[in-house]
């Protein structure tokens, strides 16, 4: 016998008893239970048969405090085109578009669509993307899900303006089916967090000194600042003999400092490591599941797009964005630049002096 046919066998005893003593409280008192109780027993068998006699959840949902029906839509397609953002990201950029929701109220509606997890959100989009015959690779899923996240770095440094320090490091994304192993440079000012990356076949001094020189530079250039240091970890690519050495040689050309990294400690150079897995998060893992990519130049096409929209669009939660962008925060500290420009000029007169 199951739990619910105890239940029910034992609630129709009580109805049972009374018809044969002819006298309800007699039963009421046999059976260990009130008249109150027999009565509702009576009105459940007769308004709704023997399912009326199954315990009832307390737990049933409030309908009334659910979301609204067109909030929880756009939640649901705005998981699916960014499913690697939080709830509270979500819930920010809902609010943007003019629904209100709480980071909680996220989470329920995720919770009911079973969607509550990255993974599950991500699989979600899989499915999608497949049901409108877009089919990845299987290299491509392995590359997906093999992929290795940087630890998310908790060191911070001091950087008192834009172009006072630049963190730079190589992240391996993977390797692409038709496209081969996949590197990527990346660099990102340390105040304003301003990023940015380009993707490569190889990791070596050559490339990590094209980054530079192709897009970080004109970037400074073209707003009449220049990078003071570069931060970088001590490999092959960025480390060697002076002039003997691409990388150090194209530094020392453009007069940028050259400090590294202490060996095994990636958090000194956390910002550029929290950079890569927002990259991660944010565009490979859903570019990846959307798109079959046949060459390195669709993949940066498209990442070019992305750190477009994380520099101008995205707000940043750093140290000096505060919820601003990171090209706001890179205006707004131009002032500080010149500043820090006009009181090292006067130093050097005083010294000379």
């Amino acid at each position: 016998m199951t739990q619910n046919q105890y239940i029910i066998r034992r609630k129709l005893n009580i109805l049972e008893l009374g018809e044969t003593l002819g006298n309800i409280s007699d039963a009421c008192r046999k059976m260990g239970v009130s008249r109150r109780h027999y009565y509702d027993v009576k009105k459940a068998i007769e308004q709704e048969g023997l399912e009326g006699l199954l315990e009832k959840s307390r737990h049933e949902p409030r309908i009334g405090n659910r979301v609204l029906g067109e909030v929880e839509q756009a939640l649901l397609d705005y998981s699916l085109h960014f499913p690697a953002h939080g709830q509270v990201r979500a819930a920010n950029e809902l609010k943007k578009r003019g629904h209100h929701i709480s980071a909680g109220g996220v989470r329920s509606v995720w919770m009911r669509h079973g969607i509550a997890t990255k993974g599950l959100r991500l699989k979600r989009l899989e499915a999608f993307s497949a049901s409108e015959g877009v089919v990845l690779t299987e290299s491509q899923v392995a590359a997906l899900e093999d992929a290795k996240l940087e630890k998310e770095a908790h060191g911070e440094v001091e950087s008192y303006h834009p172009g006072f320090l630049l963190a730079q490091d190589t992240y391996y994304v993977g390797t692409i089916k038709g496209v081969g192993r996949i590197y990527q440079q990346t660099a990102i000012d340390t105040h304003a967090n301003v990023g940015f990356a380009k993707v490569y076949k190889d990791r070596t001094a050559i490339t990590a000194a094209d980054a530079l020189n192709s897009g970080v530079l004109p970037f400074y250039d073209a707003h009449g600042i220049r990078v003071h240091r570069a931060l970088t970890d001590n490999g092959a690519e960025y480390c060697g003999r002076g002039e003997q050495h691409p990388y150090e040689l194209f530094l020392s050309l453009n007069d940028i400092e050259h400090t590294r990294t202490k060996p095994y400690h990636p958090q000194t150079n956390g910002s550029v490591e929290r950079l890569n897995q927002t990259i991660q998060n944010e565009f490979y893992a859903v570019a990846f599941r959307k798109k079959v990519y046949g060459s390195i130049e669709e993949i940066q096409a498209d990442l070019d797009i992305f750190m477009e929209w994380y520099n101008v669009e995205r707000t940043n939660q750093g140290r000096y964005c505060q919820g601003r962008t990171p090209l706001q925060t890179f205006m707004d500290g131009l002032e500080l630049y010149q500043r820090h420009v006009y009181e090292s000029e006067t130093v050097e007169i005083q010294d000379a002096a």
